[in-house]
């Protein structure tokens, strides 16, 4: 099922927006997981290495279970969904189509 997002636009008969749907491509839906998840593998490497640093800072002892706790819990606070590159895609569609 391809992605859609709906958008409000201003209608010139309406003080109401008139909702617009948005649906992405195959090819730029998976282009957008794809630049998701390069940009989630490139974070979570920074997220260890962070760990890393915050362990040693503070003198933690630095198993590696912890460690990855630690770099999850970054990752999590940090991490861009799939969902928002592909609304941000979509956004830009409905500012192509309608914002001429």
């Amino acid at each position: 099922m391809p992605f859609s997002k709906s958008f409000p636009r201003q209608s010139k008969t309406s003080t109401y927006p008139q909702w617009e749907e948005v649906t992405l491509t195959d090819a730029e839906e998976r282009l957008e997981e794809n630049k998701s998840k390069t940009e989630n593998i490139k974070l979570m490497k920074e997220c260890i290495d962070d760990a890393k640093s915050l362990m040693q800072e503070k003198g933690l002892k630095d198993y590696q279970t912890d460690l990855i706790n630690l770099a999850v819990a970054l990752f999590e606070k940090r991490a861009s969904h799939v969902i928002y590159w592909k609304e941000s895609k979509a956004k830009e569609k409905f500012d192509e189509m309608f914002n001429k």
